[in-house]
């Protein structure tokens, strides 16, 4: 098998986890990862995660021109974004609408700056902050105006009213930090108004240091 059809198979392996799990439903989420030309294989528009089939995988050139394949997701704008500011620590994309990422989205006092509280090491170790965007309508190219604002300082953000995107360095890495991130907003809203102990700012900072993470 090929390095291009292994990658194929891994994507729509992973797609189907998720899935299976409950992390996203229906025709929503989406998956790209670099290849080693620098083009893209991209989960098409309208897709299920449950279904994929790895001959219609979208392939894109280095230019974002459709190769092969269905035509790729509509968020392409915010997958691209990833990759122009992350660089070579973007290997790979994933966008869901998990419920309790989205969930907690939507909730008034949370931090926009970093919209996960310090429950665990787990979640600053993959993710670092995680900042939380405004809404924008799905497909809205605005939303890789707002990743390139961020310059490229976060691997992980909060669509509000919308879904958590993970960049990393490559599409495994990508999903676990995704996990992470959907497990400590579910964390996050059962334990809401329960005054949980939180990781101590001295805590954080062993982690961050220890683990290398970036927390600009």
């Amino acid at each position: 098998m090929s390095e291009e059809a292994d990658l194929r198979e891994t994507i729509c392996t992973l797609a189907k986890s998720m899935f299976d799990r409950g992390l996203t439903g229906g025709a929503s989420g989406n998956i790209s990862l670099r290849l080693p030309d620098g083009g893209l294989l991209v989960t098409p528009t309208g897709s299920s995660f449950g279904r994929l089939d790895p001959g219609r995988i979208s392939k894109l050139d280095e230019r974002g021109r459709l190769v092969s394949g269905d035509p790729p997701t509509k968020e392409m704008a915010l997958h691209a974004a990833f990759y122009e500011t992350r660089g070579t620590k973007a290997g790979a994309v994933v966008h869901l609408h998990s419920s309790h990422s989205v969930a907690l989205s939507m909730l008034p006092d949370v931090n926009p700056d970093n919209v996960l509280p310090p429950l665990t090491a787990y979640s600053i170790m993959r993710l670092g902050k995680v900042k939380l965007l405004p809404f924008f309508r799905p497909g809205d190219a605005a939303m890789g105006g707002a990743i390139r604002g961020l310059a490229g300082k976060r691997s992980a953000v909060l669509l509000a009213n919308h879904g958590p995107v993970v960049a990393a360095k490559d599409l495994e890495a990508a999903v676990y930090a995704m996990e992470e991130l959907e497990e400590t907003a579910r964390l996050a809203i059962l334990t809401r108004g329960l005054n949980p102990r939180m990781l101590t700012d001295a805590q954080i900072r062993s982690v961050v240091d220890h683990f290398d993470v970036e927390w600009d």
